[in-house]
């Protein structure tokens, strides 16, 4: 389970991406590069991290489930994921 404080942190970043999104696309399309350094820097999307909807877990996140690999796994064994099979895990 992460930390209450880094979920916090990725919302944080997230509304701070969403506030400089058109800017950041104009600055760019313009080319205006210095402007762009002066941006905050968790207003780039590349500072965004993947973390698991249930626990906040980082490492292990399956983009295609939203999910870390150890939920999936849970997920999978309870049936609660449709068209997955158990295979010899």
């Amino acid at each position: 389970m992460a930390k209450e404080s880094m979920k916090a942190r990725e919302v944080k970043r997230a509304k701070t991406v969403a506030t400089y999104a058109e800017k950041r696309k104009a600055l760019k399309e313009a080319g205006d590069f210095e402007a762009l350094q002066k941006l905050p820097k968790n207003a780039s999307p590349i500072r965004m991290h993947n973390r698991c909807k249930l626990t906040g877990r980082p490492k292990g996140y399956m983009r295609t489930f939203g999910l870390s690999r150890v939920m999936f796994r849970e997920m999978a064994n309870k049936g609660l994921i449709p068209g997955v099979k158990k295979a010899s895990w």
